[in-house]
């Protein structure tokens, strides 16, 4: 779903490349966005992506079920295409005749800037030593028994 419906109800003309964008890292790394989560940096697949893009480690998001059955410039081609496809902002997603011509070669690749839903969060060190804090949620519930006088 993209941002500009999820948060204001409002489909764009570019609603339907987020879509696609997120497709496409669903298709290369085998995982369901919906159903994706990276737990030591608390992202969801799109952010995962992106975490690895920047620091040059996109080939890592693909799916080891495809073996050696891959040409690892396409790989990397369709993860920027993905990555361009879900930017927060409508306007820096291309349009869909632009992806076509970007995934047959026949147009340049601009970077990706961060997705959309994408809130990078570091946890913090406990305290000199090694152990880091771990995220927790007060799971209080209160019970209230109704009985008869």
């Amino acid at each position: 779903m993209p941002p500009e419906y999820a948060v204001h109800g409002h489909f764009s003309i570019k609603s339907d490349v987020f879509s696609f964008g997120v497709i496409v890292l669903e298709i290369i790394s085998g995982k369901k966005n919906r159903e994706f989560s990276d737990l030591e940096n608390f992202l969801n697949l799109l952010g995962y992506a992106w975490r690895l893009w920047r620091e040059g480690m996109a080939m890592e998001l693909m799916d080891q079920a495809l073996g050696e059955r891959f040409n690892p410039s396409e790989v990397i081609q369709c993860i920027q295409v993905g990555l361009l496809c879900v930017q927060q902002i409508p306007e820096d997603r291309p349009d869909m005749s632009s992806v076509v011509l970007m995934l047959n070669g026949e147009k340049s690749l601009p970077d990706p800037h961060v997705p959309a839903f994408y809130i990078e969060r570091r946890i913090p060190e406990a305290d000199s030593s090694s152990e880091k804090c771990k995220p927790s949620s007060p799971n209080e519930m209160s019970l209230t028994t109704f009985e008869a006088r």
